[in-house]
């Protein structure tokens, strides 16, 4: 089964706003097997909208539409809809019924003509009902097509998706099983990862295809089964799994989307039931973001002082003025201060600090631009490392961050194992 994803927006278009919609939509296909084919932007405009259609038509099985579902004149798709299947617009009593409840019950207003207008939708249409918002889903079919149109706003529609979309493929449409696994490597760039695994690489199965999804520093290596034997394609792919993990173990830290590195530092430091801070110049805060980003963080993240400019690193960690103007801002012997500092600081088994020169100018250090010292303060020793990382600026932010949370794992593992 395939699918076309489309969303409708002039907004889009010109970069306002991000298109978050289609990501949540395709992930919820693939997870029922309905393969997302293309993804479409276009504009509020009835022909490029109709024609858009057209081409679609009979070479997917399902087109889902967000966007243009509002009461007011720029949005257009229920009228466009009308005339791609030749319908009118009626008025559904459910839908009206939910709007008059939401607008004068909840929100405690007169129901007004274009609030009304919500509940218009096409005379032959399969009426989705969204009980978070006013603008129903609509679900038609044309030949061997399926069109579906969902309100743009992601919390009305997501609700649609979940509650209305899939419920009903997985009830009309017999699927084929698609099953992804993830593996997270961190430490080893694209290409080194491709020639450690490349003859387990030409040795998978036919119908098991490898993605190579890289980051800076760090490579996530996503298998995909496609099958019609489900415990078939979950073997396969264990399989497949166990004999990679045998070969590049040493850089496997997690697997499955939610297993990221700063996930599984929070496993390992909830386990030893130690904590962590930091204290931040270069990365301004980014290491501080991802550790918090876990729930349950706040078990083993004390926090983070964002240290950005000299004066924070003397006034607020206490770092000596002499210690900077003998070494510079920038180098091996501050970073270690500044890990010591807001360990001692908020009274943490471990501390990461950072330094560094992320460009584009050298600002208040000599140090290279791209040049970042990160230091690691454990609870019997002081570790730190040196890198360049080159330009651009957030290239070097980014490989700071990353970096720095895998010598943290490092070391944690030395414990654990």
């Amino acid at each position: 089964m395939k699918a076309t994803i489309i969303t409708i927006g002039d907004e889009i278009l010109i970069g306002q706003i991000i298109d978050t919609n289609s990501g949540f939509i395709a992930k919820s296909l693939d997870r029922i097997g309905v393969e997302v084919t293309e993804m479409i932007s276009i504009s509020d405009d009835k022909k490029h909208i109709l024609d858009t259609f057209a081409q679609l038509q009979n070479k997917v099985d399902i087109v889902i539409v967000t966007g243009g579902l509002g009461p007011t004149k720029d949005d257009v798709t229920k009228k466009t809809f009308c005339e791609y299947f030749d319908d009118e617009l009626v008025v559904n009593p459910e839908v009206l019924a939910h709007v008059t409840q939401l607008i004068e019950g909840f929100y405690k207003r007169p129901i007004s003509q274009l609030n009304k207008d919500q509940a218009l939708v096409p005379s032959t249409c399969t009426v989705l009902h969204n009980q978070v918002g006013t603008a129903p889903g609509m679900w038609m079919k044309k030949e061997n097509t399926v069109f579906v149109s969902l309100p743009g706003v992601p919390y009305e529609m997501k609700y649609l998706v979940e509650e209305e979309i899939i419920p009903k493929i997985v009830r009309e449409y017999k699927r084929p099983y698609i099953i992804h696994k993830t593996i997270l490597t961190y430490g080893q760039g694209e290409s080194l990862v491709a020639e450690r695994i490349e003859e387990w690489e030409n040795n998978l199965p036919d119908f098991i295809k490898l993605a190579y999804l890289p980051n800076p520093g760090r490579v996530r290596l996503r298998l995909t089964a496609r099958g019609t034997d489900k415990e078939q394609l979950e073997k396969a792919i264990e399989d497949s799994v166990q004999s990679l993990d045998a070969i590049i173990h040493d850089i496997i830290v997690g697997y499955e989307e939610n297993e990221t590195i700063e996930t599984v530092i929070g496993k390992l430091l909830s386990k030893q039931n130690k904590t962590i801070s930091t204290a931040e110049s270069c990365t301004g805060g980014r290491i501080a973001s991802l550790l918090s980003s876990v729930p349950g963080s706040s078990k083993y993240f004390s926090g983070s002082v964002v240290s950005y400019a000299t004066e924070a690193k003397v006034n607020v960690l206490g770092i000596s003025q002499d210690l900077i103007d003998q070494y510079s801002v920038v180098s091996a012997q501050v970073a270690s201060a500044m890990a010591l500092s807001v360990k001692e600081m908020l009274k943490t088994d471990y501390a990461i600090a950072t330094t560094g020169n992320a460009g584009p100018s050298k600002g208040e250090s000599d140090a290279e631009i791209g040049a970042v010292f990160i230091a690691l303060a454990t609870p019997d020793d002081i570790i730190v490392e040196e890198f360049n990382f080159g330009q651009p600026r957030e290239k070097v932010i980014d490989r700071a961050t990353i970096k720095s949370l895998e010598i943290l794992q490092k070391e944690i593992l030395k414990i654990v194992q």
